[in-house]
């Protein structure tokens, strides 16, 4: 099951939701948020997040012990010098750019490239580095989730999110995965009318190309789409361990709902909620809302942390997992360790990786909040 429709994005009028502190200066509570992003502004959002502003090939670290992340970074850099052109050239010359031959290292037959690879091991701060190589102005290339892609053709249709898409030199799509065979059909239609028009992709998952869709819904029955997509990629396998726990100390212990809520009023911006009411809110706000929900926010504090009642909601955490730590948000919680949330079932079945890369990230964003439990 998905959280995500591709028909309807649920995306509100202009607004920019409730301020981030309450007026007394107490805590906020994201329950009672509302956000609204309008149509526009998932097309200007379509940069890198904050936490990647900064990041370059050069300050890409590789593991002398994974060749595979060497090469990558080598193979990313021919890439990006191999897309060529500035903010005037025309699809046109972007389409005979293409089928010129390419420039040394450049990847040959397909016009993407795919990073795979285990959780933590880079993926996003490659994928972002390219972005920024990238030789076109920030408005010509384009980096979003998948999920933040499949959201923008909900809010603007296929065609226009096609002919927007289609003026720029690159597109980069990150934590791609495939949850329904709906969005296999819309997504394999959309990358080929945009490879068509002379875009560039690069994408990052933790599952390869042939196999997206697998053990989550009837992949066998959508193989045409699933290989179609899977030809506009040059797969680089990225090996290593998750460098958030790479010579890190252990994970945080849990706080008590005490020391949780004492961080969160002495905190300024912090937010304040019960993790089942925050769980529940999330069911009614739809997941493209996520990175609204938490602007503003310098901490998040949640009480009562326990296990995910379902899969549906465990998708929806996934998501707020990914914004919070693509802004850099600390978070303090009491209750069960994160890597408690899922039940087993949910981490041997076909969505493990994603919540696998959720208590990563978490973990990371628990070690950032621990001193603001222990002041």
């Amino acid at each position: 099951m998905t959280i995500v429709s591709t028909t309807e994005a649920h995306i509100s009028p202009a607004g920019s939701g409730p301020a981030c502190a309450a007026e007394d200066g107490a805590p906020v509570a994201l329950a009672d948020r509302e956000p609204h992003v309008p149509a526009q502004q998932l097309v200007a959002e379509m940069v890198p997040p904050p936490r990647f502003d900064g990041v370059r090939f050069a300050t890409y670290l590789p593991d002398p012990a994974q060749p595979s992340q060497t090469e990558a970074v080598q193979v990313l850099s021919a890439f990006a010098d191999g897309l060529g052109g500035g903010t005037g050239r025309t699809a046109g010359a972007r389409r005979r750019w293409f089928r010129r031959e390419p420039k040394q290292q450049a990847p040959e037959g397909p016009r993407g490239v795919y990073l795979d690879g285990g959780y933590g091991v880079g993926k996003t701060h490659l994928l972002a580095s390219l972005w920024h190589a990238a030789p076109a102005a920030p408005e010509r290339k384009a980096f979003g989730t998948f999920v933040e892609l499949t959201n923008m053709v909900g809010a603007l249709g296929f065609q226009q999110t096609v002919r927007t898409l289609a003026e720029h030199q690159l597109l980069c799509i990150d934590e791609f995965e495939l949850d329904d065979p709906g969005d296999t059909v819309l997504v394999s239609s959309l990358l080929s009318r945009l490879v068509d028009n002379g875009v560039a992709l690069a994408a990052t998952s933790n599952t390869l190309p042939g196999k997206l869709g697998e053990g989550r819904f009837a992949a066998a029955d959508f193989l045409r789409e699933i290989q179609g997509l899977s030809a506009h990629f040059r797969t680089l396998r990225i090996d290593g361990e998750d460098y958030r726990h790479r010579g890190l100390p252990e994970a945080p212990k849990p706080h008590t709902d005490d020391q949780v809520t004492r961080a969160a009023q002495r905190t300024a911006g912090a937010s304040l909620d019960a993790f089942p009411t925050l769980l529940g809110h999330l069911s009614r706000v739809h997941p493209s809302r996520y990175g609204e929900l938490v602007k503003g926010v310098d901490a998040v504090c949640l009480t009562g942390v326990a296990p995910v009642p379902d899969q549906s909601t465990a998708l929806r955490l996934v998501v707020l997992a990914d914004r919070l730590y693509d802004r850099e948000v600390p978070v303090v919680a009491a209750g069960v360790p994160f890597d408690q949330l899922f039940s087993e079932d949910m981490l041997q079945g076909g969505y493990r990786k994603k919540y696998f890369r959720a208590i990563s990230r978490l973990t990371a964003l628990a070690r950032d909040g621990k001193a603001l439990a222990d002041a």
